[in-house]
């Protein structure tokens, strides 16, 4: 059994399971993660994963009998992110990959963040945004008096981008990996339907809007993605190259835009943050 196929068999009996444990005796699953599943066969003990018409499965302990519940949204959710772990449509990212970075929060978020693609300690964690330019991400969400677990963050892509090569570092992803890839972060969002996005960087705003306009240009100056208002700000790790005061109160100002979106309230403390009379 491949490690692939083990992550996506693991992470689908922990959410069945939870699921079994409320109740739940049917899932909306889709014909693409039907496929995912028998390339390889494996048992669970104690539960049956059972193919129904209109392509939903039943999680049936022997000799059970229940009515489908309606799909709900962390179903849909666990769906996706199961379609995703098994996802091999960039092989020359499924190959290198130690996780698939699939995103993290609260799927009913009011803000979204997305980013480009994930480096080597979120392919390692399989979670995005954890190293130093996600801890600073992190210090920039607490400023605005929000948590980590109350946000949505994703990127892009869900796989690194490969290195050959290369011992460290990280590239751009391509056009074409960011077309493919992106679907999944569509349905995410369209999911969660934050009322606010901030796309994080010149990658992510390329991603989202197809636009290569400086993000120098761009930043701070509203957008919108799927209907949903989007601020392109810079990316953390600019600010870790760059730690001018400055450029610390340009992403900060794109925030207060942000919070204002969200009718969040500002305190004199919040709203002087890096002014250099401070």
């Amino acid at each position: 059994m491949s490690d692939h196929y083990r992550q996506l068999l693991d992470a689908t009996v922990e959410h069945l399971l939870q699921l079994a444990g409320t109740g739940v005796r049917f899932v909306p699953v889709s014909s693409e993660t039907w496929a995912a599943f028998n390339a390889e066969s494996a048992r669970v003990p104690g539960i049956r994963i059972a193919s129904k018409p209109l392509g939903s499965a039943s999680l049936q302990p022997a000799r059970a009998s229940a009515t489908p519940n309606a799909p709900t949204k962390e179903m849909a959710f666990a769906e996706v992110r199961l379609r995703a772990l098994a996802c091999v449509k960039c092989p020359h990212l499924a190959s290198t990959r130690k996780n698939v970075v699939f995103g993290v929060g609260n799927i009913d978020a009011q803000l979204m963040f997305v980013g480009e693609a994930p480096g080597a300690d979120e392919d390692m964690q399989g979670e995005p945004f954890v190293g130093r330019a996600g801890q600073l991400l992190t210090r920039i969400i607490q400023a605005m008096d929000l948590s980590r677990g109350s946000v949505y963050i994703a990127n892009i892509l869900k796989c690194r981008p490969d290195t050959p090569g290369q011992t460290s570092g990280n590239r751009k992803p391509t056009s074409d990996e960011m077309a493919t890839c992106i679907p999944y972060l569509q349905e995410q969002i369209d999911l969660i339907r934050p009322k606010v996005l901030v796309a994080l960087g010149a990658t992510a705003v390329e991603g989202l809007l197809d636009k290569t306009i400086g993000i120098t240009r761009l930043r701070g100056t509203w957008q919108t993605y799927r209907g949903i208002p989007l601020m392109p700000t810079y990316h953390p790790s600019y600010l870790l190259h760059n730690q001018a005061l400055g450029e610390k109160r340009k992403v900060w100002e794109d925030m207060l835009q942000v919070m204002g979106r969200l009718g969040m309230p500002v305190s004199d403390k919040q709203r002087n943050f890096f002014l250099r009379n401070q």
